[in-house]
């Protein structure tokens, strides 16, 4: 077997074990509701903004692009109901989940790996303090909570750009253009797509508190796993996307 095979198995290993043991520990009290409302405040609440900016900036490219393509078939009048569909099953989850690695990701990775590098870690462990429960299970928590209300934020915004870039053009009025958004939108279409971001956050959550919690080397370290966070999470979540798509269309073919 290569030499890099072996330290990526056992890495893998060691992920899905620390995983694991999250799952176990959100599920058993006693639950800090407390830091984990805090934690849903610093990364949820505070990624708002960024949500909301991006999906409304993809809605007004998404329509143009849109209005170009259909523009030749004379099938301007399903502009709406295409943008709709797009952000709902597919754009605005991922892009979501994307945005949210690099901001989310990157913020526990370098936050865990500073308090592993300062000893802060083992100062909670000295104080009788379950370090693993109270940093890594709220931000696990806290994100499979934050990712699907997101990613709602960004569809909203995403056909609200939608339609100011129609009403630019048309002047279509707020109710048609909506109307017609969701004439072909079912709970089917909505509720599979973002409850899959669930497991998004839970993966870009798993994985910077692991990277940060087994930081190493000083701030050099701190700076190496905020990085890895980033791009480890994100890699795992095209991948995920790929499966737990093919997982919604199984059980709804339609």
């Amino acid at each position: 077997m290569s030499s890099w095979m072996l330290p990526l198995l056992a890495t893998a290993g060691t992920t899905a074990l620390f995983a694991g043991r999250a799952i176990r520990e959100a599920l058993r009290p006693p639950f800090e509701f407390r830091e984990t409302l805090r934690q849903l405040f610093e990364l949820g609440c505070k990624s708002v903004p960024l949500i909301a900016v991006s999906g409304f900036a993809i809605g007004v490219v998404l329509s143009m692009h849109t209005r170009a393509s259909l523009a030749r078939f004379g099938a301007e009048a399903l502009i709406p109901a295409g943008l709709a569909i797009a952000l709902v099953r597919e754009t605005g989850p991922l892009t979501a989940a994307l945005l949210l690695a690099g901001r989310i990701g990157a913020g526990i990775g370098a936050e865990l790996g500073a308090m592993k590098v300062t000893e802060q870690i083992d100062a909670l462990e000295a104080s009788a303090v379950d370090s693993f429960k109270y940093l890594v299970v709220t931000r696990v928590v806290a994100c499979v909570i934050a990712l699907p209300l997101l990613t709602s934020l960004m569809n909203f915004t995403g056909m609200l750009g939608g339609f100011a870039a129609e009403r630019s053009i048309t002047g279509v009025p707020f109710g048609a253009y909506f109307a017609q958004a969701f004439s072909l939108i079912e709970f089917s279409d909505f509720i599979p797509s973002t409850l899959k971001t669930a497991v998004f956050g839970f993966i870009i959550a798993v994985v910077a508190s692991y990277l940060g919690i087994n930081t190493s080397r000083g701030t050099e370290g701190v700076g190496q796993a905020s990085t890895r966070s980033v791009v480890t999470a994100s890699i795992l979540l095209i991948v995920a996307n790929v499966i737990l798509v093919r997982i919604i269309f199984f059980f709804y073919p339609a």
